[in-house]
């Protein structure tokens, strides 16, 4: 017997390791294998038909989304930027949000601009009497909802209203009231084709008649 020499002899160490190599081999393949279905269970579906609900999608076209929202009928049209919802929890005042329409007469003091009919109307017959969603931001210091006004097909009645030139961009107190950011090249759209009240010159700002006729009592 040579000093040194393993006992189990080197063939048979060398199968054993082989075989131990092997079966740990074995092992890591069905391990995996069996592991595959959980992990394509996590992965996005293939194309086609999208899988559940939309909820929580971004609104179209960058409209800012609110910090809450009202649905209801529109059941009154006063003027080309305020209605009123029928919600289920009662009767809503809605401010229109980011856009000023010209401004209704309140007695001798306070005489409407022209144009300021026109863009009633025009508001009333894209909301008026329709189920719709405002997203809405906050209340304004008389206790409207100021919101964005969503049509049923996704578009904004606010910008609809400034696109078709029956209102302005509110961009007062250097843009303060101003939260969507389409508003002004919408306005510029308008006014170049002469859209609404666009139509003859000298229009007047919402807020400018407020200051310079009602307060003033510059109404020239």
């Amino acid at each position: 017997m040579l000093r040194g020499k393993s006992p189990f002899g080197g063939s048979r160490l060398t199968a054993l390791i082989v075989a131990l190599i092997l079966a740990a081999a074995g092992a890591l393949v069905n391990w995996m294998q069996s592991s595959k279905p959980a992990q394509d269970a996590g992965r996005p579906p293939a194309a086609g038909k999208p899988q559940g609900g939309a909820a929580g999608a971004p609104l179209a076209g960058g409209i800012p989304k609110g910090s809450y929202t009202i649905t209801g009928t529109v059941v009154n049209v006063a003027d080309g930027d305020t209605v009123t919802l029928r919600a289920p929890d009662g009767q809503r005042r809605i401010r229109m949000d980011s856009i000023d329409a010209p401004e209704e007469g309140h007695g001798a003091d306070q005489p409407g601009q022209p144009d300021a009919e026109a863009s009633r109307k025009h508001l009333a017959e894209l909301v008026a009497g329709k189920t719709l969603t405002a997203q809405c931001y906050e209340k304004d210091q008389y206790g409207r909802e100021v919101c964005a006004l969503i049509l049923e097909d996704g578009r904004s009645a606010n910008r609809l209203q400034v696109e078709a030139g029956y209102a302005w961009a509110y961009t007062a107190r250097q843009g303060d009231y101003l939260r969507d950011q389409a508003m002004p090249d919408l306005q510029r759209q308008a006014k170049a084709a002469g859209r609404g009240l666009w139509a003859r010159p000298g229009a007047v700002q919402p807020w400018k008649w407020r200051y310079d006729c009602w307060r003033q009592r510059q109404c020239g």
